[in-house]
């Protein structure tokens, strides 16, 4: 399960490697290094009038269209949905089919799962700073409790990248709609499967516009099934991160700084 990502690119940085535009005046979008569920982030979709991307902020935790109350799904239960159920739940078949979105980040964290041993020659970690010429004040952080070994996970080049997700809108019985979307995971690659059984399922550019094109705004295209594959392993690397990420209070660039 992916229950922790990151994003530090800045907005430009987003608009530029999602070909999105120029953002809206005034659209603020700060780093986050410690994205926890229940919180709003910002996922690109198709508009269905011009086909164009567009940017939006939804809440991370999906609440389906015929949800009856969002009592039921405030827990953990849809902030990921199983790419090997996305055509047999209830749940994920219509957004998959009519709701594809993609979510920037710049990485992810992960917890090793028990049982996991971690093989050294295939942690693929760089050494040096984070930073090129700039040494970061790690800033006051609560300690997680317990401390738990946890890794950073990102690509290979520092490029931000896009997770594949699905999106619903919520009815609000009081008024209003709230949009939501989860990250969809498949099998780990042969890097994170040294320390967990699951990856969430991150995409190439080449592929964004498959994913992104749905039955719900251009005709009945071919579900993008050859898509629910892990990223190269080769291409990806993982670090040592730090346990205060565990506390989603914690915040800022020393989280990927291995403790």
């Amino acid at each position: 399960m992916c229950g922790r990502y990151y994003r530090r690119s800045d907005k430009q940085r987003i608009a530029e490697a999602f070909h999105l535009g120029k953002l809206p005046k005034g659209f603020a979008l700060p780093a986050d290094y410690n994205v926890a569920p229940a919180t709003f982030q910002p996922v690109i979709r198709q508009q269905r009038e011009t086909g164009k991307r567009e940017l939006v902020m939804m809440r991370w935790g999906m609440i389906p269209f015929f949800a009856e109350t969002a009592d039921k799904f405030k827990d953990l239960s849809t902030i990921n949905a199983r790419s090997n159920t996305l055509l047999e739940s209830p749940l994920w078949r219509e957004p998959f089919k009519r709701r594809r979105c993609l979510v920037p980040a710049d990485g992810l964290y992960e917890w090793p799962k028990p049982g996991k041993a971690i093989d050294p020659d295939k942690t693929q970690a760089v050494g040096g700073s984070l930073f090129p010429g700039i040494e970061p004040k790690p800033p006051r952080l609560k300690a997680a409790k317990p401390a738990k070994k946890v890794f950073a996970i990102s690509l290979a080049n520092d490029q931000p990248f896009a997770f594949a997700g699905i999106w619903d809108t919520w009815k609000i019985p009081t008024g209003g709609i709230l949009e939501s979307f989860a990250l969809v995971t498949t099998e780990p690659n042969e890097l994170v499967a040294t320390i967990h059984d699951r990856l969430a399922l991150i995409l190439h550019p080449r592929d964004y516009d498959r994913r992104l094109i749905t039955d719900g705004n251009s005709g009945a295209p071919r579900l993008p099934v050859d898509l629910l594959r892990p990223y190269e392993a080769s291409e990806m690397k993982m670090e040592p991160a730090n346990p205060a990420v565990g506390n989603w209070r914690n915040n800022g660039p020393a989280l990927l700084i291995g403790k």
